[in-house]
């Protein structure tokens, strides 16, 4: 839509204490917690294990036909691990020869994820061990232990995959117990500062924290307010006990056996309001107009002003910074408001009615960037903030200069995970973005399925596109709003995911308008079968969510006869 008239591998290091007049050793090994006992490893004890990150590739590792390579991501700490690949009869076996103590008791772990993953110890001289996991997304620790033989001086540790099994990573080897003469991995340095610090889902008490691993980190001290309230060995935590409706700075340091590093740079997290969600509940049939924050010619319109049959409010549009991924919002002065606080007054004004007011990201002028981790998390950041600002129930995405579904995906589940499960979310992509599950777009909307509430495609400056019935229709007709509307629905989208996007008027649009008339009857023909064209779907949608126009400026520059028309319409679908 355009403002013209379209619209980290830790290492060992023993450092000696002295405790109650004894001398005491403390090691701190990789990734591995102590319990049970006085929970302190004796003085000798040391992960034996070398390049147990994989910081250093393959190094001292050995796998079977080629299975094995060192990755960049993903890492559950440092900068390497171990990807492998089982295939044909080859089950990804990847195994180090550590030199161990005969008589000794040593604790083997490791971290995985990825398809399944086996950790095991052979020729301990006793008895030989091995644990398995199937498949996980995350990181998950593996654990045994093996005692070793009389005469034992060296064991062969492993981890493989299985037959036909994806690929599984593993990070943080450790095999932690005596020494056995061969050593260790070089002693620690104090770990980097931890980036990447971001607020994850918030609720009335409580704030999650997720950031990147520190090369060399055994864990991490969160703090608030410049006070340290948790220390963890992942690189997330949940902060609870926190008042409602109040913000709170949080950084984030790393530590090891050689101390702690600088604190990150503070992020802002602020929990949600108590009681029930602000937002009100979009209706099962909805009208949705977008708002020009602009003069363009339409009639200029406060939000007081926009008509009452629009139920989803799309304020158009945010602005791009400078920060790939971050937006702002701009109120212009063209729009006639005395301050931005009387803007903000009709936002709540209306959402009091039950309408919900959203932010619209992009348009035919806009161009919002989102194609890397640091862009998505700016993105959900930036627009949780002008939710949290202005009171918007959500956003509206109206990229029209391309997207990657992957980035996007990410911005939108981070910003859902801030705003709660009454967030709006709706999109607008032009009939092209739409025309098969392959594009960017299609793959967007499905991969967030579970938290969308409508896509409104544009049915307007496209000229003649295909149908799912592989037919080409004209723009304009009954048959083109239905035949397209048809490729979403039978494509994976839910029939109250679906709406028709249109002009408000001749204006509103290069080409693509329909009269009101047409819309009516294409409405009817996909939720109760009848004002069909040439096109009739296999069966009907009652559910399906409604109409969209451009734009409620426009509605009201053609004396309201698009919502007049349309808006009583959709509410009255069954």
């Amino acid at each position: 839509m355009d403002r013209t008239t379209h619209p980290p591998h830790a290492r060992p290091r023993r450092r000696a204490h002295t405790l109650l007049g004894g001398a005491l050793a403390l090691a701190v090994g990789s990734g591995l917690a102590l319990t049970g006992g006085a929970g302190v490893a004796l003085a000798a004890d040391v992960n034996v294990a070398k390049n147990a990150g994989f910081e250093a590739g393959l190094s001292n590792w050995s796998c079977t036909a080629g299975s094995g390579a060192a990755v960049t991501s993903p890492v559950r700490t440092g900068a390497g691990a171990l990807k492998a690949t089982p295939a044909g009869q080859d089950n990804a076996r990847c195994s180090q020869v550590v030199t161990v103590k005969p008589g000794s008791t040593y604790t083997l772990s490791a971290w995985v994820r990825g398809g399944y993953a086996y950790l095991g110890a052979s020729g301990t001289g006793t008895t030989d061990v091995s644990t398995w996991t199937p498949d996980s997304t995350a990181w998950k620790q593996l654990t045994t232990t093996f005692t070793t033989g009389a005469n034992t001086r060296s064991v062969t540790v492993y981890t493989h995959g299985w037959y036909g099994q994806s690929a599984y990573h593993v990070d943080d080897v450790s095999v932690f117990g005596p020494d056995g003469g061969g050593g260790q991995d070089p002693d620690p340095v104090v770990p980097p500062t931890p980036a990447g610090l971001a607020v994850g889902a918030v609720t009335s008490s409580s704030v999650a924290l997720s950031w990147s691993g520190a090369s060399g980190a055994t864990g991490y001290h969160v703090y608030r307010d410049g006070t340290r309230v948790q220390s963890v060995t992942g690189t997330s935590a949940t902060v609870s006990g926190l008042a409602a409706n109040t913000a709170y700075q949080f950084q984030v340091s790393a530590t090891n056996a050689a101390g702690e590093s600088a604190k990150s740079a503070a992020v802002t997290g602020r929990t949600s309001p108590g009681g029930q969600n602000p937002n009100p509940a979009v209706p099962r049939h909805a009208l949705t107009g977008y708002w020009q924050n602009f003069n363009n010619g339409a009639t200029v319109q406060k939000l007081r002003d926009v008509q009452a049959q629009y139920d989803i409010i799309a304020v158009s549009f945010a602005d791009s910074t400078a920060t790939p991924g971050q937006i702002v919002f701009n109120l212009d002065p063209a729009v006639g408001y005395a301050s931005v606080a009387d803007f903000k007054a009709d936002i709540a004004a209306k959402k009091a009615a039950g309408k919900s007011v959203i932010i619209s990201v992009g348009g035919e002028k806009g161009n919002v960037t989102i194609n890397s981790d640091a862009s998505a998390t700016a993105f959900a950041n930036s627009a949780y903030a002008l939710m949290q600002e202005y009171g918007f129930s959500g956003v509206d995405i109206d990229l029209e200069h391309g997207i990657n579904s992957t980035y996007l995906t990410k911005a939108l589940r981070q910003l859902s995970a801030k705003a709660g499960a009454g967030m709006v979310l709706t999109m607008a992509p032009q009939t092209i973005d739409m025309q098969n599950t392959g594009t960017e777009y299609f793959k967007t909307a499905l991969a967030v399925k579970d938290i969308l509430t409508v896509v409104n495609m544009q049915y307007y400056n496209s000229g003649s596109m295909l149908g799912c019935d592989g037919k080409v229709y004209a723009q304009g007709s009954v048959d083109f709003l239905t035949a397209l509307a048809c490729i979403q629905l039978e494509g994976g989208l839910d029939a109250s995911q679906v709406g028709l996007g249109v002009p408000a008027s001749t204006r509103g649009a290069g080409s693509g308008y329909v009269d009101p008339s047409i819309v009516k009857n294409a409405l009817d023909c996909l939720t109760r079968g009848t004002g069909c064209g040439s096109f009739k779907p296999s069966k009907t949608y009652p559910a399906l969510r409604g109409a969209m126009t451009w734009s409620t400026n426009w509605d009201a520059t053609a004396g309201n006869a698009w919502s007049n028309a349309v808006g009583p319409h959709v509410h009255n679908l069954p």
